[in-house]
């Protein structure tokens, strides 16, 4: 499985991006997405995930939108007013695990490369 994520760059603050991540080698209709983001000096943090269930971490609720297409197997980040605190490379990965909440990294088989956004003030 490969996940190639895409649409990072730099935006003023209150700027939108749009992130997709698209799969190949297996569908992942049944698999919890998920993108993550991690800040020089911090650890990788879950944004958001669709699969039985959409999680947003709090600090991102109201502003981004997670969305994916079963049929082009791909996911989608749309990210609305956007904060000089979300700079950070994001990456997408994929969990087997489908009903629950998962926010840990572990969870996650398969990661993509990762897209840097960075959000000036």
């Amino acid at each position: 499985v490969q996940l190639q994520a895409s649409g990072g760059g730099l935006v003023q603050t209150g700027g939108s991006l749009s992130l997709t991540c698209a799969a190949s080698g297996r569908t992942l209709s049944a698999y919890t997405m998920g993108w993550f983001r991690q800040a020089p000096g911090k650890e990788r943090e879950l944004v958001a995930h669709i699969g039985k269930r959409i999680y947003y971490t709090d600090s991102v609720k109201g502003r981004f939108t997670i969305s994916r297409d079963t049929a082009k197997n791909t996911v989608y980040l749309q990210m609305n007013s956007l904060k000089p605190e979300d700079t950070a490379v994001y990456y997408c990965a994929a969990s087997p695990y489908y009903s629950g909440i998962y926010t840990e990294l572990r969870k996650y088989d398969y990661w993509g490369q990762g897209t840097q956004v960075t959000v000036s003030s």
